[in-house]
């Protein structure tokens, strides 16, 4: 990697006020990951300081150890983590990070290995068979562990959100209640955790699911200590331009404060995308052009997973040497692999001028876009790049893009 760095320039180039066209006018042949620290830094700061509790970053949605170390450094001391490998690139990175291991189902030894090795204390289930995995896997000696948090998913609605996670995780309406009282049992801390679904895009998503955490406590008559929010906290995309997150804050403020619980009880959320999606973008090179379809050399086994599979719509922008006059239009991208599946339909808006040899910014790919890489068919070597210009959209003060051209000038 740092051999292509210099190879490119990127490592030596001049900061400074350093921004897309500054790495486009170094032709680079392959993508290149554009790194914003500044946009991570704030997004969580603004977490920090807004949500009216506890916050923890959902690693899975970026696990880069520079982010990670970027996002503690503003102050996010907890990880939602969801396997014992995130566990251990945590732990690994932020020692004194707090891990929550919140994934419904996981294997025994990685339960263990997450309690007695990595200081682990808190887990989520949606079943008795989970809850009593938990008990084996923590007691020492045959003697349970004292100190469990244990937080007991329910299944809420998605209707609100782009992408639905309401079908594979959640307990059984009809065993919320025994399940409660059973972890109660078990727990130093019981909580209840939820999920309305990645990109929700109005704050009802969250006032309905906690209507139905007051009638689980209500039917339960448990004392509940933690609850969690989730995710789903949304970002700016093309056509996915959600209200402002603290809209969503103070909702599942006020419904937390009416909610029967402890007094004690503290309000926890996992926001993944929301965090990182301003932190990166790629810069991608145009290979051919047939049309409106544009060759690019990242894709759907690249970062453009979920462009090409759910459809999803990133903002781009050309990059190159002089302004373009040319009305704009619709493109569909193809990536470089073999494969008819790595297509990204889009519509993607350029300028009607654009092809073979311009770059092209696709923006916010910070949350999923990064993690999803493959190296199908040879490609997948990406080069990074710090820069110090605004994300192509926020959610966070900067300027959005709709208020910006779709062209930037080397």
């Amino acid at each position: 990697m740092h051999k292509h760095h210099r190879a490119l320039g990127l490592a030596t180039a001049p900061t400074g006020s350093r921004g897309a066209a500054d790495i486009a006018r170094l032709r680079p042949v392959e993508p290149v990951t554009l790194l914003r620290p500044h946009a991570a830094r704030r997004a969580a700061r603004f977490f920090v300081e807004k949500f009216p509790g506890r916050s923890l970053y959902a690693v899975k949605a970026n696990p880069s150890p520079d982010l990670l170390r970027i996002l503690w450094e503003a102050g996010l001391t907890h990880y939602d983590v969801a396997s014992i490998g995130e566990i251990r690139l945590v732990h690994e990175t932020l020692p004194e990070a707090a891990l929550c291991f919140m994934h419904p189902v996981k294997a025994e030894e990685a339960i263990a290995e997450a309690y007695f090795e990595h200081g682990v204390r808190t887990f989520s289930l949606d079943t008795h068979e989970e809850l009593d995995k938990i008990v084996r896997a923590t007691a020492s000696d045959g003697v349970a562990a004292t100190d469990l948090n244990l937080l007991v998913r329910i299944r809420v609605s998605s209707e609100h959100a782009k992408l639905s996670l309401a079908s594979k995780f959640g307990a059984d309406p009809r065993d919320v209640s025994t399940l409660l009282m059973a972890a109660r049992q078990a727990a130093d801390a019981l909580g209840i955790c939820f999920h309305v679904g990645s990109q929700a895009m109005t704050p009802a998503a969250y006032a309905e699911a906690m209507s139905r955490v007051r009638a689980a406590i209500v039917e339960a008559a448990v004392t509940v200590d933690i609850v969690d929010v989730g995710g789903g906290f949304p970002s700016s995309y093309p056509g996915m331009e959600p209200p402002p997150l603290e809209t969503y804050f103070a909702v599942i403020h006020e419904t937390f404060e009416s909610l029967p619980i402890s007094y004690s009880a503290e309000l926890w959320c996992e926001p993944g995308r929301a965090l990182c999606a301003e932190y990166a973008s790629v810069l991608v090179r145009v290979e051919k052009r047939r049309g409106d379809e544009l060759y690019i050399n990242d894709g759907a086994y690249g970062a453009l997973f979920d462009a090409a599979h759910i459809g999803w719509r990133y903002p781009v922008r050309l990059v190159r040497g002089e302004e373009s006059h040319v009305r704009p239009m619709s493109f569909s991208f193809y990536g470089p692999t073999c494969d008819d599946l790595d297509r990204m339909a889009g519509p993607f808006e350029l300028p009607g001028d654009v092809g073979a040899g311009d770059y092209i910014e696709v923006g916010m790919l910070g949350a999923y876009g990064c993690a999803m890489r493959t190296q199908f068919n040879g490609f997948g070597v990406v080069d990074s790049a710090t820069v110090e210009d605004e994300p192509m959209a926020s959610l966070y003060g900067a300027a959005t893009a709709p208020a910006r051209s779709n062209v930037v000038t080397l």
